[in-house]
């Protein structure tokens, strides 16, 4: 059996991830602070603050095991990273969105890379459209998805041709079913994104074998889309 840890997996693009992968017959360890149980068949949740170096080392530990196929790094806080202006952003809050996404994604590739290489293995890391386009007062998580599109291509320099890294940046995702007629029209596809359309992009990068250092981008066409002011 394959075998997967997702970041973040209790959110809501973790969760369909998760349900994803164990739906294909991987073993999902769920790595997350709240520690929520997954009813879904094949997926493990385990307590970890990935931000934090002793968290990620024992988190890992306790998992127990010998090689790893494919590491999702799906964590990251947002708190007051967007909407905040950079003048009243405050030191502590800069560091837990860039520790969250950014050095978590480090430390966790870290601590599992010897556990992928003598098998190979592939990693795909959350990055975000926002790492490309802003919108006000989004500088600290605009900033840490921009350092983990740059992590990327230098990860999959590094590891290849053992481990593939790669990375997706999602678009507007929700689970909302009352959204306006002008919110989907944003969309050339039609409609705003699902956590499936996100879990069906890691699923495609986990089993495509001549892709590596890239950035998939999955926003239904949106950042394509040029927008006037009327």
């Amino acid at each position: 059996m394959m075998k997967a840890i997702v970041t973040g997996g209790a959110g809501l693009i973790g969760t369909g991830i998760c349900e994803a992968l164990g739906a294909r017959g991987y073993e999902v360890a769920s790595f997350d602070m709240a520690g929520k149980i997954h009813s879904v068949a094949n997926v493990r949740a385990v307590e970890c603050d990935v931000a934090d170096e002793a968290s990620v080392e024992i988190a890992v530990a306790e998992l127990g095991w010998d090689r790893l196929d494919l590491l999702v790094n799906n964590a990251g806080a947002t708190g007051n990273a967007l909407g905040t202006p950079i003048t009243d952003m405050s030191y502590v809050d800069w560091r837990r969105v860039i520790d969250s996404h950014l050095t978590g994604a480090f430390l966790m590739t870290r601590a599992v890379v010897p556990l992928m290489q003598a098998g190979g293995g592939s990693i795909v890391n959350m990055a975000s459209t926002r790492a490309f386009m802003s919108e006000p007062n989004s500088e600290a998580y605009a900033a840490s998805k921009g350092g983990v599109v740059a992590l990327t291509h230098a990860l999959a320099v590094s590891l290849g041709p053992s481990v593939r890294v790669n990375a997706i940046a999602p678009g507007w995702i929700t689970n909302e079913t009352e959204l306006s007629e002008e919110d989907e029209a944003q969309h050339p596809v039609g409609r705003v994104g699902r956590p499936k359309d996100i879990a069906d992009a890691v699923l495609y990068l986990a089993g495509a074998g001549f892709v590596t250092g890239q950035v998939l981008t999955v926003d239904g066409g949106m950042t394509k889309k040029m927008i006037y002011a009327e």
